[in-house]
């Protein structure tokens, strides 16, 4: 698995844009000095600190109530049969506890920062399964698509149209795109239910077919029973445990699923929104040869914000990902020493004249992100008008 992350990073992947193949690199005018010394200087904080750049205590501690947040509710609603409006709350809690797992457990080790050991990795990356995902699908999609092609239109997955939702300003504009601002929050809450039954399915075959999945066929067959065992899984303690074997009603238990995903749908569709999809953000484009005029660096740089980096509660749950800079610079690093490096790299940055984009609270944030789903429901680009035009 890991010969095709790399053979994927950087520039060697093919996408579709606008209907034909190109080859994506990045290549800044002048070779940009900044993540050279910003390396340098990162490394040298850890070393005079002398602590590892991955997990500690406090995140092994945040890992086991994130995970109980999510299974002691489910045991409980199983062991004690609740009634309809306490069963909903706890359901609810699972809720928050999905969103924090994606966000503070699953992320960190499925990007190789939870331990220096791939075993623990491995492990921790894998409680995406007990909540209904597709460890496969996420990397292909996040770590390569993601974090290699940030906010570049046609690659980004993360920043593709999603059904009647439009988050760059380079896809095609259509008429019910004007009233997203209004609908997108209660789309977002569908996020997780549609990853739980669809989502992995559809990446699996659409990820072949573009060729950011370069398993061999065999290896691809494995990869698919992988993911049904994963669902059949998932839905047999959810679903069939519970109605076959403890004899609960079906109906509140559908009710008490769909609430805990449209939870977690909602928290982790707008965390991961504030970071690039927010006003001061750019949506740069490659040239006819498929080059971003940019050093990679710089362009996380300008595609990526931070916000309410002085909010510990928040930071707390969302795994560091309110200091988006730092992860996509340092991905490898544990989101738990994010605070102590972005003091480093705001500073590097601005010695290198480079912006450093953050909104200071989570409603800034907030506002950020609706006044941009506002104004690319309603404006064009060249490219969403030649789209519009070969359409």
């Amino acid at each position: 698995m890991n010969r095709v992350y790399t053979s994927l990073r950087g520039i060697h992947i093919f996408a579709i844009n606008m209907g034909k193949k190109v080859r994506v690199k990045f290549h800044g005018k002048e070779k940009s000095r900044f993540q050279a010394v910003l390396r340098e200087r990162v490394n040298a904080h850890f070393l005079t600190q002398q602590i590892s750049q991955h997990a500690n205590f406090a995140m092994v501690l945040k890992s086991a109530i994130l995970l109980c947040a999510y299974i002691v509710p489910f045991i409980l609603i199983l062991a004690w049969a609740p009634s309809l409006s306490v069963s909903l709350l706890l359901w609810t809690l699972m809720g928050i506890g999905v969103a924090g797992i994606g966000m503070s457990v699953m992320h960190d080790a499925n990007h190789g920062a939870y331990s220096k050991y791939p075993a623990v990795n491995f492990i921790m990356g894998h409680t995406l399964n007990i909540i209904g995902g597709s460890v496969l699908n996420w990397k292909l999609q996040h770590n390569i698509l993601h974090h290699t092609y940030t906010n570049i239109a046609f690659l980004d997955d993360d920043i593709e149209d999603r059904l009647v939702l439009r988050f760059s300003p380079h896809s095609r504009l259509k008429k019910f795109h004007a009233y997203q601002w209004l609908y997108a929050t209660v789309f977002y809450g569908f996020l997780t239910f549609y990853w739980a039954l669809f989502k992995d399915f559809v990446q699996y075959f659409s990820f072949i077919k573009t060729g950011v999945n370069a398993f061999s066929p065999k290896e691809n067959r494995i990869n698919l029973f992988k993911i049904i065992g994963i669902k059949i899984v998932y839905f047999t303690y959810i679903f069939v445990i519970p109605v076959f074997v403890l004899g609960f009603s079906f109906l509140p238990l559908v009710l008490g699923f769909l609430l805990m995903h449209f939870v977690a749908g909602m928290i982790l569709t707008i965390v991961f929104q504030l970071a690039h999809t927010v006003e001061g953000t750019s949506h740069p484009l490659p040239d006819e040869n498929g080059v971003i005029e940019n050093d990679w660096a710089i362009h996380q740089m300008n595609t990526t914000m931070n916000f309410a980096m002085h909010n510990k509660l928040i930071t707390w749950y969302v795994g560091g990902l309110n200091y988006q800079v730092e992860h996509h610079l340092f991905p490898g690093i544990c989101h738990v020493h994010y605070p102590a490096i972005a003091p480093i790299v705001e500073q590097t940055a601005k010695e290198f004249d480079i912006p450093y984009l953050v909104n200071p609270t989570l409603g800034d944030a907030l506002s950020a992100h609706y006044r941009v789903m506002y104004r690319y429901g309603r404006e064009e680009s060249p490219t969403s008008l030649a789209l519009k035009a070969t359409a």
